[in-house]
């Protein structure tokens, strides 16, 4: 597998040299500029080209473009400190084969190219566990101001007759609003499920 690296971060882009090069991957280039780098890349046409998202000249998404347009066969892996999901999209849009956050870089980078070597793509499990979070937290955006105190109330592991109590409503009005709770949020109606959902967005409730 020949691999191109480019990345703006001298110390980045060194460790992620050595590191692949002692493990005996084949590293054709690298380079600390994402215009450099795009013309390396077509000039070489690496099986990998391991790009940071943001460099003098082209970023990487945009190098991943030009690749993609060009109709070129390297596979791009993004890899970047930035977590906001957009980036992420935008990214998975370009049909790129991996997306690693660079505090997992040295983790990752290994198991990522294994699974490029078997045709799959790689995307840091940190990033779609943030993407995930992001819709479910989406969903409250669904839910009554009402409902959202009730909520947080379940976080707190209050029972009906509780919530009822410390708002002043009847615990039918609660276990109302807990089935309204469970369908808005997509979840079974099985005991605890909202417990469960509640204590995991906690944070976003609060």
């Amino acid at each position: 597998m020949r691999i191109f690296i480019a990345d703006d971060h001298p110390l980045i882009l060194k460790g992620l040299n050595d590191f692949l090069k002692e493990r005996e991957y084949n590293i054709v280039g690298s380079s600390g500029d994402g215009n450099m780098a795009h013309k390396m890349i077509m000039n070489s046409e690496p099986d990998v080209a391991i790009l940071d998202i943001e460099m003098p000249g082209m970023t990487g998404l945009e190098i991943a473009k030009a690749c993609e347009k060009a109709g070129s066969k390297t596979k791009v892996v993004i890899i970047t400190l930035h977590k906001e999901p957009e980036l992420f999209r935008d990214a998975k849009n370009l049909n790129i084969f991996g997306y690693i956050l660079k505090e997992l870089a040295l983790e990752e980078i290994e198991i990522c190219l294994s699974y490029i070597a078997e045709g799959q793509s790689y995307f840091s499990p940190a990033i779609t566990r943030l993407l995930e979070q992001e819709q479910d937290c989406r969903l409250l955006e669904d839910l009554t101001p009402s409902e959202v105190k009730i909520l947080r109330l379940i976080a707190r592991d209050m029972t009906n007759k509780e919530i009822a109590h410390h708002l002043y409503i009847s615990p039918r009005t609660v276990e109302k609003h807990r089935s309204n709770i469970i369908a808005k949020l997509n979840l079974e109606p099985k005991t605890n499920s909202l417990l469960l959902w509640a204590k995991k967005h906690q944070t976003f409730l609060d």
